[in-house]
């Protein structure tokens, strides 16, 4: 027996809990405690079996967690809104075994996420229309049936438990329709289930920074949609909860910032700004085009990157808390298959704002010398063009690349700067009270006869990285530009047997054949989904790269100083042509959630890794094979 078999993985760090790993986390503290778990040095996961929805890019496994007692695994299945249950009682072969529809609750109900503690299973229910107010309903995870339901907030996008059991909650995103016309409130509900049959919910809101608009802009926090006040602009994405169940920190991705939770009393106490990654610093570099035919990573003076973290999960190091980020970046794009927002030529680029709103831009359409309105009826936001008719790069910032006066140079070449997907709302000159300073062509400062705006930085989308944050939002550490430079290394291998050369696939997409260098222009990698394991005194980090896929490992023990450890992508075809027939067969493509299970829950007394994968529809089990000194 290899010594990694014979060794339990011990009890998950609470915060493990989160991702959706359950069972019974009852022990005897009393005059029999457990055996001191003993540390690995690393771990390296292995392939085991996965299950096949046989459902192409239709989102059809998103999020898993798992029930120790049943070994149950329950994989949130967006393309059916529901919540299929399978088996793992052989990891190798997990079946399934039956479907939770949610359309008793409300008609045309979709479940968006699910968390299992102990014998309880919570699930986030989004409404028919998804503006409309959600549900938290909870589940017996041995039966099967329904204890009790809740109405939360519009749009419930992430449901966690409470390490201590007293408390679910869910982070209510509340986005907007496709124009626009309807923008609920973001929220974050705490359910009392101290009794499950009557569960008792209090809504945190965001209310109370209504009109301190300005002051969250200049501390950093994106308030930018349409029309919308601060609660409504807002949008809760993923939660994480402190060991003593007594905090929460919720990713607000779209806004770029945590909103900070007292649980007991439901109240946010704290935005939390994440500030700007530079992507003009060494160290901090990113390959910007996918049209160079080329990995090409490095600084952009000028150019920053905005966290937007998806998922954050809690630990605890020397006594203190600290908060893990994969920061994948969101656009705002609402209304883009709507042809009345784009407008036409003929009616003078006059787009229908109200139908929409759409941020992201190109670098090489931003400053394009001829202006926006050569991108009418394509992709010119009407937002964008009532602020001006045309855009410029600051020739002091810029110079590198050829940038002067009214000229962008070679800046806005697809081989540097120009294929690059930015945020236009950002990065432009403004007067003191918020309204942009205008410049003629020439890059001359006129608000009366300029129309022209400058941008003295770009803003894009995503870290392309984790971080580290103390739970004040002080960032500890950042990977940097280390992802996209290990996935360019001879020593990142792809497929179930490591074989393949990462760097001949580099920043592939998720849904394409042969597609080399395809999303370096967008955000990279796209780190999405992660999860945390805690083995003996070390913790241990999971994270998905949605894009390129696979899973990356590192040793977060110090959080000033991860390791990495491991990367296992088992996507085992990669140079066919870009169709669903051959897609579908490749091996597990667009990692979207995470759980760790460990060895005194798992099948077989051996820890294990389950990912769900959306744009494959498979939920695949990895073996974590744990070495010792």
């Amino acid at each position: 027996m290899k010594p990694w078999l014979a060794l339990g993985a011990g009890t998950v760090l609470a915060t493990t809990l989160l991702a959706g790993c359950g069972g019974d986390s009852d022990h005897d503290d009393g005059a029999n405690p457990p055996a001191a778990e003993p540390t690995p040095s690393s771990l390296k996961l292995s392939f085991l079996g996965r299950h096949g929805s046989g459902q192409f890019d239709q989102s059809a496994a998103e999020i898993p967690a798992y029930h120790a007692a049943s070994q149950r695994l329950f994989v949130v299945n967006a393309n059916k809104g529901a919540l299929d249950i399978m088996s793992l009682a052989d990891p190798a072969n997990p079946t399934l075994e039956d479907t939770l529809l949610t359309g008793d609750i409300s008609a045309g109900s979709e479940v968006n996420s699910v968390a299992v503690q102990g014998d309880l299973v919570a699930i986030a229910v989004q409404a028919g229309t998804k503006t409309d107010t959600g549900f938290l309903a909870l589940y017996d995870a041995n039966t099967l049936e329904r204890i009790s339901f809740v109405p939360v907030g519009a749009l419930p996008d992430m449901v966690a438990f409470t390490p201590d059991g007293h408390y679910v909650l869910t982070a209510n995103e509340g986005e907007p329709n496709d124009d626009y016309s309807v923008d609920p409130e973001g929220s974050i509900s705490v359910i009392d289930i101290s009794t499950p049959e009557k569960p008792v919910e209090n809504r945190a809101t965001f209310t109370a920074f209504d009109g301190q608009e300005a002051d969250l802009k200049a501390a950093g926090v994106r308030i930018y949609g349409p029309g919308a006040s601060v609660a409504e602009d807002l949008e809760p994405e993923y939660i994480a909860v402190s060991a003593d169940s007594a905090t929460a920190w919720v990713t607000l991705q779209e806004n770029n910032a945590l909103a900070k939770l007292d649980i007991a009393s439901a109240t946010v106490t704290d935005i939390l700004p994440l500030g700007e990654k530079d992507l003009g610093q060494e160290g901090n570099g990113i390959d910007a085009s996918d049209e160079d035919d080329a990995i090409n990573i490095r600084a952009y003076p000028g150019v920053v990157g905005l966290y937007q973290p998806d998922a954050i999960h809690a630990y605890q190091s020397g006594g203190r808390t600290y908060l893990v980020t994969a920061n994948e970046g969101d656009a705002r794009a609402w209304g883009e298959d709507n042809d009345a927002y784009w407008g036409t030529e003929g009616d003078g680029c006059a787009g229908d704002a109200s139908q929409g709103f759409v941020e992201e831009f190109r670098v090489k359409h931003l400053v394009h010398a001829s202006g926006f309105d050569r991108r009418c009826g394509d992709d010119l936001p009407p937002q964008l063009r009532a602020l001006g008719a045309g855009g410029l790069l600051n020739p002091d910032t810029f110079a590198y690349c050829g940038a002067s006066a009214g000229d962008p140079g070679e800046c806005r070449d697809d081989e540097v700067l120009g294929r690059l997907n930015i945020t236009w709302t950002e990065g432009y000159r403004k007067h003191e009270n918020g309204d942009p300073m205008l410049f003629t062509a020439a890059g001359v400062q006129d608000d009366a006869n300029g129309d022209r705006l400058m941008y003295d930085q770009l803003y894009a989308y995503g870290g392309r990285s984790f971080s580290i944050w103390s739970e004040d939002g002080e960032l500890v550490f950042d990977s940097g530009d280390a992802i996209e430079r290990f996935l360019a290394s001879d020593e990142c291998k792809l497929g179930t047997q490591r074989t393949l050369d990462c760097k001949d696939y580099f920043n592939s997409g998720h849904d394409e054949g042969d597609a080399f260098d395809s999303r370096s222009d967008a955000k990279g990698p796209e780190p999405e989904g992660l999860t945390l394991a805690h083995l003996g005194d070390k913790t241990f980090l999971f994270l998905g790269l949605e894009r390129m896929g696979g899973v990356l490992v590192y040793d977060i023990t110090d959080p000033a100083a991860p390791v990495r450890v491991d990367y296992l992508n088992t996507r085992d075809d990669w140079a066919t042509e870009d169709t669903e027939s051959v897609l579908a067969a490749a091996g597990d493509l667009g990692p979207e959630g995470l759980v760790f299970i460990p060895a005194k829950d798992a099948p077989g007394d051996t820890p294990l890794l389950v990912v769900g994968y959306e744009v494959s529809g498979t939920t695949a089990v990895y073996q974590v094979n744990l070495q010792y000194p």
